[in-house]
């Protein structure tokens, strides 16, 4: 609770107001003993010790019993837990989501696409690989055709600032890959100019490196579209958070047999979902409609990606 006069300004830290607010304490009957006068923690558990301080009021009217101040959400007595300190890359991963839902004017589009076409020819390219040069992944796939699109649909590859968009003049993804300390996007650069099997190896050799938090910070740092693909946990379809300054990213579901109507005939294809997340200052819906049809397209004609 805090009485403090209007006009004036209460200084007290967000762990001492919440701690007061849990103790039904008045902020304003209390005296700070950090900087400037500052209310902090030490100075509630005094004022807790001592006993409740009582409720400042004005002279010149009655007003009714404050109600008690609903407290934090908290673990009850019983309950048994292990804490888990943040790590810097935590704590930096949780602000950065933050700051994306609070400002980001999120909008989602989703597109099924056939991937019978891509599978068969992974399945030819992996076989044609001598000496295990190279063993191309669904999501290998994915990232090509995603970086081609870019480059097809220039407009989705671009940066919102106060002043102007800036617009990416190179494709560079960044993959979402999970590990303990953590989510982190390694960067494929100028993919959309690399060939299947060097964009490849170079995501495996990333995202290990990843893993074991051997990444410099230029391979994490400056991505200009991000990837999610959650398809080898069997999700079918989500939506992922934008990771600012980007614009979009594209979230990847499973890869599942589905009924299609082709032809006017009733048939089984390998279906996936995917779904842009697109931030609606900098990508138009048009746009961003316009980068999907582009995807979709190059997926279910992966043959594009070799010329």
């Amino acid at each position: 609770m805090d009485t403090t006069p209007a006009g004036t300004r209460l200084f007290a830290s967000p762990l001492a107001r919440r701690l007061a607010a849990d103790a039904g304490l008045d902020l304003g009957a209390l005296t700070g003993s950090g900087p400037r006068g500052r209310i902090v923690k030490a100075d509630v558990e005094r004022a807790k010790a001592e006993g409740p301080a009582p409720a400042a009021t004005p002279a010149d009217h009655t007003v009714p019993s404050p109600a008690t101040a609903p407290s934090s959400p908290s673990l009850q007595p019983w309950q048994t837990y292990e804490e888990i300190p943040n790590s810097q890359m935590r704590k930096a991963i949780g602000r950065r989501l933050v700051e994306s839902k609070q400002t980001v004017p999120h909008f989602y589009l989703t597109i099924d696409c056939a991937l019978d076409a891509l599978l068969d020819l992974r399945k030819h390219l992996n076989e044609r690989a001598k000496d295990g040069a190279y063993r191309l992944s669904v999501n290998d796939l994915i990232i090509k055709a995603a970086a081609v699109a870019l480059r097809r649909v220039p407009a989705a590859n671009a940066v919102w600032t106060d002043d102007a968009i800036l617009r990416l003049e190179t494709v560079d993804i960044s993959v979402a890959v999970a590990t303990d300390r953590g989510l982190i996007t390694p960067i494929i650069r100028n993919a959309d100019q690399k060939g299947l099997a060097a964009l490849s190896n170079e995501m495996k050799d990333l995202a290990a490196r990843a893993r074991d938090g051997k990444l410099k910070p230029d391979e994490y740092q400056g991505g200009g579209f991000s990837i999610s693909n959650l398809g080898m946990y069997g999700i079918r379809e989500f939506s992922a958070i934008i990771n600012p300054p980007q614009s979009c990213i594209l979230a990847v579901g499973q890869g599942e047999q589905r009924p299609v109507v082709r032809d006017g005939a009733l048939t089984v294809a390998t279906m996936i979902s995917c779904t842009l997340s697109v931030d609606h200052r900098s990508v138009d819906g048009a746009v961003g409609a316009e980068y999907m049809a582009a995807f979709k397209a190059i997926i279910e004609d992966p043959l594009s990606l070799l010329v």
